[in-house]
């Protein structure tokens, strides 16, 4: 069953607009770049990502979101425990982000 991985950052108020934008960057080239230890082929579906631009008000601070599909629960899991491209990228971004949300979920499941 797929899971669909939905990561929102806030990067710090003093943080340069050079480091947000790199920090979405490389967020983005983990698509192309986190490879399956088995396959050794990319195995992110599909990842979308975008800045904030809701009229609501409810975003808390968040102004970055990014939309991660992975064909299977095993997938995300070494996505997020184990990929050596993503565990680098998270050490990477310490410095310009002041909190991330995640949410994970499986289409059907309730």
């Amino acid at each position: 069953m797929s899971v669909t991985h939905i990561v929102l950052f806030q990067f710090r108020a003093d943080a340069e607009p050079e480091a947000v934008k790199a920090a979405v960057d490389r967020f983005r080239s983990l698509k192309d770049n986190c490879i399956h230890p088995t396959s050794k082929t990319p195995y992110i579906l599909s990842l979308k990502c975008g800045k904030d631009n809701s009229p609501e008000g409810l975003q808390n601070g968040m102004t970055h979101g990014f939309v991660v599909e992975f064909a299977s629960a095993e997938d995300r899991d070494y996505y997020v425990t184990t990929d050596p491209v993503h565990q680098n990228f998270v050490k990477s971004i310490g410095d310009v982000l002041e909190k991330p949300v995640v949410l994970d979920f499986s289409d059907g499941v309730y």
